[in-house]
């Protein structure tokens, strides 16, 4: 299957508890692609990817290795 396809799968197929997983998928396949062509035709779907994980409050996931966040003092 051509990256652009599975890419357009993804989109089709995505979920709230799949969206984080689909779209990193997604931007590695992405890297895959050798022309600007391609690369804006997949474009369309990596935005619908990215509205999803935000409309439905998803958070990135930190990178590995990132430092934790402090959590506020209470008092």
């Amino acid at each position: 299957m051509d990256a652009i396809a599975e890419i357009k799968r993804l989109y089709y197929g995505t979920t709230r508890a799949t969206v984080e997983r689909d779209l990193k998928k997604a931007v590695d396949l992405l890297k895959t692609l050798g022309t600007e062509e391609d690369r804006e035709r997949a474009a369309v779907y990596m935005d619908g990817l990215s509205q999803m994980r935000s409309e439905w409050g998803v958070k990135p996931a930190e990178p590995a290795g990132a430092p934790a966040k402090a959590k506020p003092r209470t008092r």
